[in-house]
């Protein structure tokens, strides 16, 4: 692997600068929601993001733009499911627990990925993945703070985020399972521009009511909120989407999925300063039981791992 990053750095550079992002977008993400709505701010991300992704869809012949109507029942469950069903148990879990403990519990993704292939799509199973499905459930289950309901140190409130938090690593393994199909009759440009789409129209009622019941929350929104809103939209949802796609087109499948694991990292460099987030005992032994989980849950099935990864980021 050292001789190939050699031959490639600006590859894995990409690669690595994405995952720095996502790990940064817990933080960020967290921040924006004590200033924007979570509804508003699914309905103002995505409304963004299809405003920017609309000129390179116009640059498309018609041919690759025309839906059949027989797909639209997948396309829209699988967006909603992708998008915003995904986003919104994100946001309701990020508002409850610690950018921390979000970044590392959605780890355990590409766990979930091999177990909904197995179970729905009929996709070979091995027994290092059973053994790595069993660490990594035991490492949620530290992580989630199941094991503090008999130290008397237990939250209710963290425990439901942290529960929404894998509700979303559900959501979003079933939407992606559902358009799995439709990537390969539509260009993922298209299948991008259509999640956007339907997320911005399914999220702009539930974020009118809110505007509706505290409509003062516009005028309260500071610098910095509107520095999350930027880079949720921009770097999160599209930039960071062209490095990894980018970087991936060079380089083996197998090395770009190791380099995922830096992302909790990232969101605790940041989240210990600006958000004074804490780091227990168990957390640790959980995170380490979740990372060697995923490894071993996903050995063997790097391929099954990188189509469902790689479109998922919050």
């Amino acid at each position: 692997m050292n001789s190939e990053i050699l031959k490639k750095p600006i590859f894995y550079l990409a690669i690595i600068a994405a995952h720095i992002i996502w790990g940064g977008n817990y933080v960020f993400a967290k921040i924006t929601l004590q200033e924007i709505p979570m509804m508003s701010l699914g309905f103002l991300r995505y409304g963004l993001a299809s405003l920017l992704i609309i000129p390179f869809l116009l640059n498309l012949s018609s041919s690759e733009k025309r839906i059949k109507l027989a797909h639209l029942p997948q396309l829209v469950l699988g967006s909603l499911l992708l998008a915003c069903i995904n986003i919104a148990f994100f946001y309701a879990g990020l508002i409850r627990t610690s950018a921390i403990t979000a970044s590392v519990l959605e780890l355990s993704i590409p766990v979930i990925s091999v177990i909904g292939g197995w179970w729905f799509l009929k996709e070979k199973i091995y027994t290092a993945n059973l053994a790595g499905i069993a660490i990594s459930l035991l490492g949620a289950i530290s992580v989630i703070g199941i094991p503090l309901l008999f130290f008397g140190s237990f939250s209710g409130k963290e425990f439901l985020g942290n529960i929404l938090i894998l509700l979303s690593a559900v959501s979003f393994v079933t939407g992606s399972m559902i358009l799995k199909k439709m990537l390969k009759i539509y260009k993922p440009l298209v299948i991008t521009g259509i999640i956007f789409l339907i997320a911005t129209s399914a999220f702009f009622l539930p974020a009118f009511m809110e505007y509706l019941q505290n409509p003062n929350w516009v005028l309260k929104v500071s610098l910095l909120g509107i520095f999350g809103l930027i880079y949720i939209t921009v770097l999160s949802s599209i930039c960071a989407y062209f490095l990894l796609l980018w970087g991936l087109s060079k380089i083996p499948i197998s090395h770009a999925n190791l380099i995922q694991y830096i992302e909790p990292a990232v969101a605790a460099s940041l989240a210990v300063p600006l958000l004074g987030e804490r780091i227990s005992f168990s957390f640790i032994i959980g995170t380490c039981l979740i990372v060697l989980g995923v490894y071993w849950g996903t050995l063997g099935k790097q391929e099954h791992h990188h189509s469902d990864h790689k479109h998922h980021r919050n």
